[in-house]
């Protein structure tokens, strides 16, 4: 009989390959794991094909007329070279942006510029902070869109003056500002006073650098080939918001476009459930779709894929979302979802309550092992159950630094990701790797990973901002317009 202590140990741990990122379409040598050194040292992966309809980014600007000058300055920063001053084991020297993207960035012509007088209140208009500020937004889009050939991507200004009517219980100038570009076909990017003062040039130069990259339509890397994953496999993220008059409230689900095998393919399209919300304090604690509503929104995505891949549809389908799957939501996925052979419904939970501590050779006799200075490797993933398993998508990534260890962050003892697959089969550690090649496809910022996959972050933003803005048309839309 086995003794209580090995009842309770765990299975061997595995230690899964950082994901690589690819920058070029036909060259295979062109990869890195480093999403920043690979672009300073191949390019972007669009570099082929963006030059090619345009030879310059031309960036247009709302904001105070008193800031216009200090706008400008920061968008001829990034022309120029910066040495990194944070992070210098991982941040590499940013090159400028014609060198690392091989297109020029300029300003606009003189009627792209918009400029909002100093103070909210004098903003035209009637009603309060909020509503004159959502009117000079909507009249700068119209203003913005005769001159739409003249410009790529706008900057909008709020100056931290304006914070307490930039966002309240009721309005939030980001989301409402991203609705009204998505209704424009506008990408924007948003600025506060911060971007002035911020010291860490080379940092601030690459995040908003590929950024405007991303906005202007280019694509800056995507993943390379998974060992082991399928071809013609994709991914499907799925976030559900309650938005309405909550006596009779009903969920938007906001689905990212089915990804491809490569992380591409960032387009969305929002789906507002037909059935009403019964037990509203449990739709908050666990959301779910009835079965009809997830064969709608999962047969609208399947759309999407096969518009950009010539009809044909996916081999293999994962779905990720954050709570568990129904019995009548895997149901509506596979009605939805009889031509496709393979399909993985994966619950991908970041509230776990699990930690890793790494222990090395202390030297000693005893004890034979001590915790190391720095937390579990990246991609460590433990084996829970037969369809449940821990991976580390935070920790320890020797491989992107130039000093032999690197944290993102530097903070706490990281929490694993829970994957719980519902529906589906095949060894875990494939579920795992595709969750943490993921994680390195959000384009809005320079770090190595996101905390959770880009299937979940992105349609957990969308979903925020269609719940904030209710009058967002359901249409498809391309995620960049959101970023």
């Amino acid at each position: 009989m086995s003794s209580p202590a090995l009842l309770t140990k765990l299975p061997p741990f595995t230690l899964l390959d950082e994901p690589a990122l690819s920058f070029s379409p036909s060259e295979a040598t062109q990869v890195d794991v480093h999403p920043l050194r690979g672009l300073a040292n191949f390019g972007p992966y669009s570099k082929g094909s963006f030059g090619g309809f345009t030879s310059s980014i031309r960036i247009a600007t709302v904001g105070p007329g008193s800031a216009f000058k200090r706008r400008g300055e920061l968008m001829l920063s990034l022309r120029s070279a910066h040495r990194p001053s944070d992070r210098s084991e991982y941040v590499p020297q940013y090159p400028g942006f014609e060198q690392l993207f091989h297109v020029d960035l300029v300003s606009a012509p003189r009627e792209a510029h918009i400029k909002w007088p100093e103070n909210i209140q004098e903003l035209a208009g009637a009603g309060n902070p909020q509503a004159r500020l959502f009117l000079a937004m909507e009249a700068a889009f119209r203003q913005l869109e005769l001159v739409r050939n003249e410009f790529d991507v706008v900057l909008v200004h709020f100056p931290d003056s304006w914070s307490p009517a930039t966002r309240s219980k009721f309005f939030d100038a980001h989301d409402a500002l991203k609705a009204l570009g998505a209704r424009f076909n506008i990408p924007t990017q948003v600025l506060n006073d911060r971007v002035f003062t911020f010291t860490h040039k080379a940092s601030l130069a690459w995040r908003l650098a590929t950024a405007l990259y991303v906005k202007a339509a280019g694509t800056p890397w995507k993943l390379a080939p998974l060992k082991g994953v399928p071809t013609d496999t994709a991914y499907i993220g799925l976030a559900y918001a309650l938005r309405g008059d909550q006596r009779d409230a009903h969920y938007v689900t906001c689905c990212s476009q089915v990804f491809d095998m490569d992380g591409g393919g960032m387009q969305f399209v929002a789906f507002e459930a037909q059935d009403p919300v019964t037990d509203l304090a449990e739709a908050r604690r666990n959301p779910f779709l009835s079965r009809d509503d997830m064969r709608a929104v999962l047969a609208r995505s399947l759309e999407l894929y096969q518009g950009r891949n010539g009809g044909n549809l996916p081999k293999r389908l994962v779905i990720h979302k954050t709570t568990a799957f129904k019995d009548g939501e895997i149901e509506g996925a596979f009605d939805a979802l009889t031509g496709v052979p393979e399909i993985e419904c994966v619950e991908v939970s970041s509230a776990s309550c699990w930690r890793g501590v790494w222990l090395i050779e202390s030297g000693m006799r005893s004890p034979p092992t001590k915790p190391s200075g720095y937390p579990v490797p990246r991609g460590t993933m433990v084996v829970r159950s037969g369809n449940s398993a821990l991976v580390w998508v935070a920790g320890n990534a020797p491989d992107v630094s130039t000093k032999g260890d690197y944290y993102q962050g530097k903070k706490s003892i990281p929490r694993p990701l829970e994957l719980i697959r519902h529906a589906g089969r095949g060894p875990l550690e494939l579920t795992a790797h595709e969750a943490l090649a993921l994680t390195k496809m959000d384009w809005n910022n320079d770090a190595l990973y996101d905390p959770v996959p880009v299937s979940i972050r992105y349609s957990q933003r969308l979903a925020r901002t269609i719940a904030n803005v209710p009058d967002l048309p359901r249409n498809v839309y391309p995620y960049r317009l959101f970023m």
